[in-house]
């Protein structure tokens, strides 16, 4: 059995008590598992202080000296331990509120012990809470330094496996180390990048003589994760090019032409013509393309999309768009109906609240290829939904639909349909790298010529009644309103009576018959959603009450202001996706960001940001500092983003080196059966099958 495979309780200070809190709270099963439990920051514990020398500038202090006296004091949970501690210079309180029993068993009245932790000063004293205890035995040295810390858990420390008792553990390991750690990268990138040996590294990390040091091993260990993803990532998506076969749309014919030079109402954004073209030479050839399109709200995806699946009309085949919800698949039915409506090309559209006699009509008008173009929502997955050719599939919002519900498209063809999936949420730069690095990523990163940059406004609630007077002057220059509120549940009754108050005090504020409101929330019947829905895009309500129901793609032109209730409980991505529903016209439009009184800092940083900057990539950069990138996905469970020692927000460089050196290395030696990439083959084939499944992202 390989050293790093021995179970952790056969480790000297572990046993089978320990070795099973280890495996329930830290996942720790192994010597490895063990060694890979890095570090989440250092503490610097090179010098000694006196303890009179100790004022509040100082954030951290290490002193040597004995604990003269102890003693517990108050009790239940005010139960603390406080330790009298005394250098040359004089003495310092010691106090614990955990682990009591255990560390006052082990305290010592005649052995010297350097201490280490934050200095807190109350009432003219300086203590320490919780602080690290050594014991000095031989040499001061051996305490000296560089040191982790690790996270831990109450149950761990309760059995005395804190930080210092992990990190006793991990120096008790190290011995058994020796050249038992495979190297998994090749020499030629070691020296390229100036990388020490993995077992140096993985010492290092525990163990570093000086700050040098350390960032050279934390360097080659954040490498190597983000170099093996990378690699999967791109030979996933070489293999899948290779091997699924997709139907080469090499003609763009009547459709294509006459549409755009005859019925395109506006000039293409040069970024619009670039993605264009990135499609138009995925789809000529013989492999299956798998496309992201990245563009802001309004910036004209939904052209791009219309006009590539009129490249696949051209060439004898169906296509389809697929949306996220009814509102969303019955406007994009709309839209391309109007686009399309002096041209003979039958559009129709596929819901769950379709009639059975029209849908049975349907289906047989889509499996003899009579219907060219289908919009739809999750009701195109069924099993009864059969096309007669279907050659190019639009996703629209994709990370609404699952992987297992998006593969189902591809089993209506005998080979699968070209994809392209589109989403208004920007994603910072490593984050696509790294969640989309098998997908080829197009941009649309300029807004059409004309529109008119959304005024933000952040208001509180003493500002209501200046907010009513500027809803009845947009009213009166016949401008439509929209008022979310949040909804974390939509069973939450707590949010469900926000909405109900809000929707009456605005109805007080805004009566009939002068006025007309609406109100739309996800406890509402699909039929009386889409009613209310339909009377405000007609223009016959001059206000919409909503819940996010209306976050992604209703599309009002003349809706002009969009005021966001309690705006510090949405996340940024929803607070620009929602101000993104205005704007869409030619007058000039409004977001006002309502909010209450007191907000945390977090919420003054989004709301801020939201005043600051229209740019959604800016703000998607932002959201990720602020959310970390697995909760901004929505992937913190998936083992995407289950990094040990790679962070998204610092180390976008080394990714973009890691994702280079892993395509050249593809490009020259797709199977690794080079002698040179011996240990990359190695340590890559246990990897990609533990990932198989996640990276297929369509």
């Amino acid at each position: 059995m390989h050293v790093l495979s021995t179970p952790i309780e056969y480790l000297k200070g572990v046993g089978p008590i320990r070795a099973e809190l280890l495996r329930k709270d830290l996942r720790i099963f192994t010597y490895e598992d063990l060694l890979m439990h890095f570090p989440f920051r250092y503490v610097d514990k090179s010098n000694i202080h006196s303890i009179s020398s100790v004022n509040e500038e100082i954030s951290y202090v290490q002193f040597k000296g004995k604990i003269v006296k102890f003693e517990e004091k108050g009790a239940k949970r005010s139960k603390r331990l406080i330790a009298r501690f005394r250098d040359s210079s004089g003495e310092i309180e010691l106090i614990w509120f955990k682990s009591i029993k255990w560390i006052k068993s082990s305290i010592n009245l005649d052995k010297e012990y350097l201490v280490f932790g934050k200095p807190s000063f109350f009432g003219g004293k300086v203590n320490l809470v919780h602080p690290d205890l050594d014991v000095i035995e031989d040499s001061v040295k051996d305490f000296r330094g560089l040191h982790g810390v690790y996270s831990s858990t109450e149950k761990l420390i309760n059995k005395g496996l804190n930080s210092r008792g992990l990190s006793k553990l991990i120096a008790n390991l190290i011995p058994f180390l020796q050249n038992s750690i495979d190297e998994s990268l090749s020499d030629i990138i070691m020296k390229k990048y100036k990388l020490p040996r993995k077992q140096d590294a993985l010492i290092n990390i525990h163990l570093s003589k000086d700050l040098k040091e350390l960032e050279r091993s934390q360097k080659r260990l954040k490498f190597e994760e983000l170099f093996f993803l990378q690699l999967h990532l791109i030979k996933t998506k070489i293999i899948r090019n290779n091997k699924f076969i997709g139907y080469p749309l090499s003609h763009l014919g009547e459709n294509f032409n006459t549409y755009f030079k005859n019925h395109l109402k506006f000039e293409l954004t040069n970024a619009q013509k670039k993605v264009i073209k990135e499609i138009r030479l995925d789809v000529k050839n013989n492999k299956q393309m798998n496309r992201l399109l990245q563009g802001d709200v309004g910036s004209g995806k939904t052209v791009v999309a219309l006009l590539s699946m009129l490249m696949a009309l051209d060439n004898g085949f169906q296509a389809c768009i697929m949306a996220p919800t009814e509102i969303l698949a019955q406007q994009h039915f709309t839209s391309i109906s109007e686009e399309l409506k002096e041209m003979n090309i039958i559009v129709d559209i596929l819901t769950g609240s379709k009639k059975t006699k029209s849908r049975r009509e349907l289906i047989e008008n889509l499996e003899n290829g009579k219907i060219q173009i289908l919009v739809g929502t999750h009701a195109l997955l069924e099993d009864y939904v059969k096309f007669n050719n279907l050659g190019l599939v639009v996703i629209d919002e994709q990370h609404r639909f699952g992987v297992a519900q998006r593969a189902k498209l591809w089993k209506k063809n005998k080979f699968p349909p070209h994809i392209l999936v589109m989403t208004a949420t920007p994603i910072p730069r490593t984050l696509s790298m790294t969640i989309y690095g098998d997908l080829d990523i197009s941009i649309i990163d300029e807004l059409p010529p004309g529109r008119k940059v959304i005024q933000t406004l952040w208001r509180s609630d003493s500002s209501r009644l200046n907010i009513i007077r500027f809803m009845r002057e947009q009213i009166n220059l016949e401008r439509q309103i929209y008022i979310v509120f949040p909804l974390i549940d939509e069973s939450a009754k707590l949010d469900y009576k926000n909405l109900i108050e809000g929707y009456d005090s605005v109805v007080r504020e805004f009566p009939l018959p002068e006025f007309q409101v609406s109100v739309v929330h996800g406890q509402m019947k699909s039929a009386d959603k889409e009613y209310e829905m339909n009377r405000f895009v007609s223009g016959l309500t001059n206000i919409m009450v909503a819940t996010t129901v209306i976050e992604v793609g209703v599309n009002v032109p003349n809706a002009s202001v969009m005021i966001i209730e309690s705006a510090e409980r949405f996340g940024l991505s929803q607070l620009h996706q929602l101000r993104g529903r205005v704007g869409r016209g030619a007058s000039q439009s409004y977001c006002v960001l309502m909010s209450g009184n007191k907000v945390s800092n977090e919420g003054k940083t989004r709301l801020k940001t939201m005043v600051d900057t229209n740019d959604g990539f800016k703000i998607a950069e932002v959201d990720l500092k602020l959310r970390g990138p697995g909760d901004m996905m929505g992937t913190k469970q998936s083992g995407i983003l289950d990094f040990k020692i790679a962070d998204l927000l610092t180390d976008g460089k080394i990714l973009a080196f890691a994702r280079k050196e892993a395509d050249e290395l593809l490009k020259d030696d797709i199977e690794l059966l080079k002698s040179e990439n011996i240990n990359i083959a190695r340590f890559y084939r246990p990897y990609a099958r533990e990932r198989m499944g996640w990276s297929r992202i369509s």
